[in-house]
């Protein structure tokens, strides 16, 4: 995506045009919302327009490795510590931005499976005639934990792993799953399907996303500032209304 500076009317309105830089940058599916949400504010609070392309977490990092110029990129923290291990981030320009948890959805309508305890959700899964998971981090620990509880054999041919990219609600709205698992912040936009709840306590899966400078970037303080601020107090709420908590 190339860098640019694009003509916007200034606030006063005047018909006048002035140079905006557009930083851009590329995030996982699970924080589309709320960057979308957050990019609207640094236009107003920073002057700074900003473009963020989300897709599927592994496609985003192979983006980045493959060289793709992005001011900031947005992904799980274990995913950015390897960015930057691997010199696509600029060093010590690492913040952690939000914590998402998983939630559990069913086709609208559909009966609600008791969620309040670990073995409340382990028989809801295992009475399920199928279950959806993501391929990024949340995913990954999900078949983790159901190797712990031992009943992956159970369940294997049941489980439906969601393509890069496409949520887990999705499937779950066209009745292609009948119990679907996935951070909140990728449910809570998608029609046709009920949440039911969190995951308890005991096995809730949090992710930490964060954001950096890409070394490619031509324009890292603008991008700085951009991430400080998505990190402030000031944007805590959007990160609350996105099903999120801040980091």
């Amino acid at each position: 995506m190339p860098h640019d500076r694009r003509p916007v009317k200034t606030a006063a309105g005047d018909g006048h045009n002035v140079s905006m830089v557009t930083i851009t940058g590329i995030s996982s599916m699970a924080t589309r919302q709320l960057l979308a949400e957050l990019s609207q504010a640094s236009q107003a609070r920073l002057g700074l327009a900003v473009a963020v392309d989300s897709v599927g977490g592994v496609d985003a990092a192979r983006r980045v490795q493959a060289g793709e110029a992005f001011d900031i990129v947005v992904l799980a923290s274990d995913a950015i510590e390897r960015l930057e291990a691997e010199g696509h981030l600029r060093l010590r320009s690492r913040v952690d931005l939000v914590r998402s948890g998983v939630a559990v959805a069913v086709p609208a309508g559909a009966p609600k499976p008791a969620l309040a305890t670990q073995d409340d959700v382990r028989r809801a899964v295992l009475a399920a005639r199928s279950i959806g998971v993501s391929t990024g981090p949340s995913g990954v620990q999900l078949q983790r934990l159901f190797e712990r509880w031992g009943i992956v054999e159970q369940i294997r041919d049941r489980l439906v792993q969601a393509a890069p990219g496409v949520p887990v609600g999705t499937l779950v709205a066209r009745g292609e799953v009948a119990l679907g698992f996935q951070q909140l912040s990728e449910l809570i936009h998608v029609a046709g399907i009920d949440i039911v709840g969190p995951l308890p306590p005991a096995i809730q899966i949090d992710t930490v996303f964060s954001a950096a400078v890409g070394v490619r970037s031509a324009h890292p303080e603008d991008a700085a500032a951009c991430i400080a601020f998505m990190a402030s107090p000031d944007a805590a709420d959007a990160k609350r209304r996105q099903g999120m908590e801040p980091a």
